[in-house]
């Protein structure tokens, strides 16, 4: 049986017999069909069919004469019924005379009509147009599914495309992304292994200065129109030379192959001349634009067997080009002090993180020793590495690495811990021994700080006043106020400071006088030739006695000597650091007496001077 929804579909009879007529769709109502329309020749059924040009699958079928006016069969099966057309109407042939109609020996597309004799029965009729319109219904369902995948296909298709591109490129400017970038010059490598020569290629890796610093100020979706224009700008100075490539963020790669340093360099030059004259402009502010350029050649000294290589060495000399103050070109160079020192942070990382996973770092104890009587004030706490073979490797090896590569504070937060631990551990009869913890010139810039010290003195119950924090006097300067700050809260505990460096800076005195520190140390550079340089003894006069006269203690550094503790003595320096009095060792002294007379009557006999 039909579904109800198909024999809704319009029936049309093109039929000049009236009672031909009437039989045919008493014959279909009768059945459910009701929808027809009717033509008496051959112009109105294109006529009706032309009003279902948009939806052709509302007609069912046509019930045609032979003898239709003005009507062609052959055209009109031609038209709508034949399998290979878009439109698909079966037709019924009403043959009246029972004379060939239609030569269905043809070649080509099967056609769907039947022909009903004149004495054609009702039965015959309802089973023809039932099969019909279940037919046109089950070509049409083909038709979708067929024009379905095909469109499915092509989105498919389009869909590839766009991933294809989009694994190539950067979404945001169209250029090339990283992995292309490798690509094509992994294109180059591999040319140049097959070859005798290899012609050279060279990479420049572009960064916008302070690019990080506008995102700030006028946020990412400003920075992204800024980059755009930027990348507009450059690729039209050139030209389509070369393949330009977004690396990351604000950082962008121009490879350039069959090139010459010397070439590269005057491409680099466009590009920042018309950074510079490129004005960004956000209502009434006006942004200048600058970039760094670093530039590196597959010619270099080291044999390439990887595209990252090549842009790690481009990466590294537009780091230089930055340090430099940037707006500048620089040619990688593997001699240049600060890739060296690059390449050892990275050496370092590793052994740092695993000597404070496996205790490796451990403390070591200098005295600072009063010059009057010789008395060990108090210890210098100082940090020392053990690594796997046994080796002590001393702070100058690897504290700068750790500040530039961020583990500074962890060292920093691991000594405090450690030498309160270490008076807590003490016998009782230790208590008068404190100690003074050098920090890193970052450790007063870390929040931790102050509730670490605060909590560990807590927790062991050793007197604040046995902590002396010492702070470089360039560290105390670069970021004064927030310094000042940290000293006051952690003063506040009790604990001491010492301002260590003395004297290496040119604003000393300045900020002396409003800094809280309790000790100064003098710096060493002025000790070390003490003796023997008036301009060094009337500078360490000076440093003493106005630091005397703000009430603070003055420790000299770098004593060593006999004839320096006898200067020191007679400058009125109150305490002494230095190889004379004790190497830094990870014991305390036995004694807490330094035999700082027996020393200089041994200097007296010795010189034959008298020191008082």
């Amino acid at each position: 049986m039909l579904h109800k929804k198909l024999k809704q579909k319009v029936i049309i009879i093109a039929e000049t017999n009236e009672s031909s007529v009437a039989r045919i769709t008493t014959e279909l109502q009768d059945k459910g069909f009701f929808n027809f329309e009717f033509a008496v020749n051959g112009a109105e059924i294109f006529k009706i069919t032309r009003k279902y040009y948009d939806d052709p699958e509302a007609i069912g079928l046509i019930v045609v004469s032979n003898d239709l006016p003005d009507c062609q069969i052959e055209d009109l099966r031609l038209s709508f019924s034949h399998s290979d057309g878009g439109i698909f109407i079966p037709l019924i042939i009403l043959n009246k005379d029972d004379t060939p109609i239609i030569d269905q020996s043809e070649q080509g597309g099967q056609s769907f009509f039947h022909i009903l004799k004149p004495n054609y029965s009702s039965l015959e009729l309802l089973m023809a147009v039932k099969f019909f319109i279940g037919l046109q219904n089950e070509k049409y369902l083909y038709f979708k599914q067929q024009e379905r995948l095909l469109t499915e296909l092509a989105e498919r298709k389009l869909l590839d495309a766009k991933l294809k591109y989009l694994v190539e490129h950067d979404e945001l400017t169209g250029l090339l992304n990283r992995s292309s970038l490798e690509q094509r010059i992994q294109l180059t490598l591999n040319r140049n292994s097959s070859r005798h020569f290899s012609l050279d290629s060279v990479l420049l890796f572009i960064d916008l200065d302070r690019f990080s610093l506008f995102n700030e100020l006028e946020g990412f979706d400003i920075g992204d129109r800024l980059l755009t224009e930027v990348i507009s700008l450059i690729r039209s100075i050139l030209n389509n030379a070369g393949v330009f490539a977004r690396i990351d963020s604000d950082k962008f790669g121009l490879y350039l192959d069959n090139c010459t340093v010397e070439q590269a360099e005057i491409w680099s030059k466009k590009i920042l001349t018309a950074l510079d004259n490129f004005r960004f402009v956000i209502g009434t502010i006006a942004y200048n634009i600058t970039g760094s350029i670093g530039l590196s050649s597959l010619n270099s000294a080291k044999i390439m067997f990887h595209p990252r290589e090549l842009i790690s060495q481009a990466h590294q000399a537009c780091c230089m080009a930055k340090t430099y103050g940037g707006n500048k070109v620089w040619k990688y160079d593997s001699e240049d002090s600060l890739v060296r020192e690059r390449y050892r942070d990275i050496y370092w990382v590793p052994i740092i993180r695993e000597a404070l996973i496996n205790e490796r770092f451990f403390l070591v104890f200098q005295p600072i020793v009063r010059l009057s009587d010789g008395e060990v004030s108090h210890y210098e706490v100082l940090i020392r590495l053990r690594n796997e073979n046994g080796e002590i490797i001393g702070p100058v090896e690897f504290i700068p690495a750790a500040e530039r590569m961020g583990l500074i504070h962890g060292i920093d937060l691991w000594v405090v811990e450690s030498a309160i631990d270490y008076l807590a551990a003490l016998p009782a009869g230790s208590s008068h021994i404190s100690f003074s913890i050098n920090l890193s010139s970052v450790a007063f810039q870390d929040m931790s700080l102050l509730p670490t010290i605060k909590q560990k003195l807590e927790m062991t119950g050793v007197r604040a006043e046995r902590l002396t924090f010492e702070i470089t006097e360039t560290a105390a300067v670069e970021n004064y106020k927030q310094t000042r700050s940290m000293i006051n809260h952690i003063r506040a505990l009790g604990c001491r400071f010492a301002l260590d460096d003395f004297g290496a800076g040119f604003c000393s005195f300045n900020y002396l006088k409003t800094f809280p520190v309790d000790y100064v140390k003098i710096d060493g550079q002025f000790i070390s030739n003490l003796v023997n340089d008036e301009t060094d003894q009337m500078l360490v006069k000076s440093m003493h006695q106005i630091a005397n006269k703000m009430g603070k203690k003055t420790i000299a550094e770098f004593v060593e000597s006999p004839e320096t503790i006898s200067q020191l003595r007679k400058i009125g320096v109150n305490y002494g650091q230095g190889y004379i009095f004790g190497r830094p060792s990870e014991k305390l002294l036995k004694n807490n007496i330094f035999q700082i007379d027996e020393t200089m009557e041994a200097f007296e006999k010795k010189s034959h001077l008298k020191v008082f």
